[in-house]
């Protein structure tokens, strides 16, 4: 029996770690990209806020989550690099030119609501904590952090999936990540404890999101689906159901897990272990269908 005791890695590029096989065991791959806690002391001593606000970017403790689907082999993709120091789950030109000096000409950013809210691909701010850094990255700075970590770890991801793929005639990637509790949805109703998106059909079957919301309902859970979450960057990238490549985001209330502080793990992370486990073992469960790619049309 799995005890929920970290493991090692099988390979690891410094900023992420890959645990299990390159060819997948089963058709579900997991990937938690953002409960990285590597923070250089270079990216500490650019921050003009304490070390304790940098890890309100993080799902804290997240990657604690999917330590039992280590132990029974599945293929799982876990950064180590801090969110702080990118959003692997923003586009590489998702980018505030605020943040940026030197900007080559012609340069092609993107903008979106999550960038102008702070939270692009090098966040700039968080509610309450304002600025977060001391002054504009150069942009050799930020091509390094895209060649060192963004583009490999999705470079990975996009190797996973195909190897899936072959193997099974399908693959499933599970984005893991966590949220602040959200409010009921109306007097008398539960809060919902996950959020599944899917980015309205787009990257997945909603066949795959009914299994993952009955599983979570069976544990007591509640669910909503794409909102507030309906999943960014990941998803818009791996998920192409039409081809048998679904990409789900799981968003997990980390008052399930966490202790009252939201720092420590809690006395509910066995439950959501299992949770987790259980989505995991179901979906890897789950055999191809031809009317996948019709219903995520």
């Amino acid at each position: 029996m799995d005890d929920g005791a970290p493991h090692p890695p099988v390979s690891t590029n410094g900023f992420f770690d890959l645990h299990g096989p390159a060819t997948p065991s089963r058709p579900v791959i997991v990937s938690v990209p953002h409960a990285g806690r590597d923070y250089p002391a270079d990216l500490l001593a650019q921050a003009r806020v304490r070390p304790e606000i940098l890890q309100r970017l993080e799902d804290r403790w997240a990657d604690l989550l999917v330590q039992p689907l280590i132990a029974r082999g599945f293929t799982v993709l876990v950064a180590r690099a801090a969110r702080a120091m990118i959003d692997l789950n923003r586009h590489e030109r998702e980018v505030d030119p605020v943040m940026l000096r030197d900007v080559p000409h012609g340069a092609a950013l993107h903008s979106s609501a999550k960038l102008r809210g702070g939270l692009g691909l090098l966040p700039r701010r968080l509610p309450g904590a304002q600025e977060l850094w001391r002054g504009p990255l150069s942009w050799a700075e930020v091509q390094r952090r895209i060649d060192q970590v963004h583009r490999p770890y999705h470079a990975m991801l996009a190797q996973l999936m195909k190897a899936a793929h072959d193997a099974y005639g399908h693959a499933i990637l599970v984005d893991l990540h966590s949220m602040p509790p959200l409010s009921p949805p109306a007097p008398g109703r539960r809060a919902p404890g996950m959020v599944l998106g899917d980015r309205f059909g787009r990257s997945a079957s909603s066949r795959l999101m009914a299994l993952i919301a009955d599983m979570a309902e069976a544990h007591g859970v509640a669910t909503a689906q794409n909102h507030p979450y309906a999943g960014d960057y990941l998803l818009e990238r791996h998920g192409r159901p039409g081809r048998g490549m679904h990409a789900i985001q799981v968003e997990i209330d980390r008052t399930l897990y966490l202790d009252v502080t939201l720092d420590r793990p809690g006395p509910g992370i066995e439950r959501m272990r299992g949770l987790v486990t259980d989505i995991a073992e179901a979906l890897a469960r789950e055999l191809p269908r031809e009317e996948y790619a019709l219903a995520a049309e």
